[in-house]
């Protein structure tokens, strides 16, 4: 089975384009054009600032301009390039400034509405566009504290802020630009992450449901098809024997009977992969877990299985969810490629729990991600690169299978705990033969556990 880091492809994080609707923008710049002009006309009426209403509103009709031109020439769910929305968000920031230069700069509380065009780039663009928002942004800041039109009162009274809070209000800018792109960027990475691992698992999870919906089709044709193919190589064997006066048509016979024979085959290996109706639904542990290994089963390392001898016709019953197969299939495969050698898969039970451990002699998970394991898009979670799988050529771990596992076995109610198996601090000869990572995975037995009651069924009720 390929590696479901190549099976899934995401660019979320590396690809922001096409994040922002031409709509989305339009709708905040009109929502920015009404509160520019709801700020002139109370300024102006209310607390009788002086100021210049037709150069103010010029400036505001920059941004009207904008939005209408841009409504006419795109539609409004069109999804805007990376240098478009650059472009529109570097417009904003060069309109919100002049409208500031003319009306006090940073003595002008709305000052710090010039956060918005940064936060927004590190949400949406790339990091080079974030960084030139950003870094245009202080600019334009630094400028404005130094060079604007002051404020003033229509009775000729200045309006101005003393100078220590004038240097404090450019810092705290300042500081809010660098922070908010910086803390907008880390969560809107990993909300997208999240969102991409997210449907890779559902992805994995629809494929092994598919596959699992073929097994039973196969397994019914097999058990379908087995009564008419035996009924066609009996009359064609005793038509066989009936014409041995006749060599050509007998020779027709035996082809019909070698073509049964070989139509046979095929069937029962089908009904093989395809398991028999019991198995379609439960299986013992152990066979589940050799279900969900069997793909890795001939790769470079050896797998071995280990269960309690004493408890072997005690194994409890496991639905064959695809959740659980292809959550256990992922971590094997994590072990395996980066394992050396070997691989062992450890089967226990108790009266209230089922733990599975799997453990290799590979060299272990990093203590520094020990704790992160199982988020999505991890570049690297190994010490060391794993050598390369012949057949697996273009390999590169992202962490994503192992997001993928722990997300579809946690939805069986499973706990998954990761660590290593040894102290990295031991000389190359004191190291035991398990020595690398081990993941374990525990259910509670009444949760996953499928009682025999269950397979039977329950007699249907009758009403009188």
């Amino acid at each position: 089975m390929p590696n479901t880091s190549q099976l899934y492809q995401f660019d979320g994080l590396a690809d922001r384009s096409n994040w922002v609707r031409m709509r989305t923008l339009a709708l905040l710049r009109w929502m920015a054009i009404t509160g520019q002009l709801v700020a002139i006309f109370v300024a102006w009426r209310f607390f009788q600032i002086a100021i210049n209403p037709t150069l103010c509103l010029s400036i505001v009709s920059l941004s009207v301009l904008a939005n209408v031109i841009s409504s006419i020439r795109y539609p409004q769910n069109r999804r805007l390039s990376e240098a478009e929305a650059l472009a529109a968000l570097l417009f904003d920031s060069c309109q919100l400034a002049a409208l500031l230069y003319i009306t006090g700069g940073l003595n002008n509380p709305f000052a710090l509405l010039l956060l918005a065009p940064a936060t927004i780039a590190a949400t949406a663009l790339e990091d080079r566009s974030t960084a030139i928002v950003g870094a245009l942004t202080i600019v334009f800041v630094t400028v404005l504290a130094v060079f604007h039109v002051p404020l003033s009162y229509l009775d000729g009274r200045l309006i101005e802020v003393p100078e220590l809070f004038g240097f404090g209000f450019w810092l705290a800018i300042v500081i809010g630009v660098i922070f908010l792109a910086l803390y907008a960027r880390r969560v809107s990475g990993e909300i997208h992450a999240m969102s991409d691992a997210l449907l890779a698992t559902q992805m994995a999870l629809a494929r092994q449901q598919k596959l699992t919906d073929l097994s039973g089709v196969v397994a019914a044709a097999a058990h379908e098809l087995g009564t008419p193919l035996a009924t066609i190589k009996l009359a064609a064997a005793e038509l066989s024997d009936e014409l041995s006066d006749q060599p050509d048509l007998r020779q027709d016979a035996d082809l019909i009977v070698n073509q049964a024979d070989r139509c046979r085959d095929i069937l029962r290996s089908m009904g093989h992969a395809g398991k028999d109706d019991t198995h379609m639904r439960s299986a013992p542990f152990g066979s589940v877990v050799q279900e969900a290994a069997e793909p890795h089963l001939h790769r470079k390392s050896t797998l071995h299985f280990a269960l309690p001898t004493e408890l072997i016709a005690e194994q409890p019953l496991l639905p064959r969810r695809p959740e659980i197969i292809h959550g256990l299939r992922n971590l094997v495969q994590n072990a395996v490629d980066f394992s050396h050698e070997h691989v062992w898969i450890d089967l226990d039970w108790t009266d209230t729990t089922i733990t599975l451990r799997i453990t290799d002699d590979g060299p272990g998970f990093p203590a520094g991600i020990i704790g992160r394991i199982g988020d999505p898009f991890m570049r690297q979670h190994r010490a060391v690169t794993p050598s390369i799988d012949e057949s697996r050529p273009h390999y590169e771990g992202m962490g994503l299978g192992l997001f993928i596992a722990k997300t579809l076995l946690e939805r069986t109610g499973a706990q998954l705990h990761f660590g290593n198996a040894l102290d990295p601090f031991l000389a190359d000869d004191e190291r035991p033969e398990r020595c690398g990572a081990v993941v374990e995975v525990t259910w509670p037995r009444t949760a996953l556990e499928v009682r025999e009651a269950d397979l039977r069924g329950q007699n249907p009720v009758i009403r009188a």
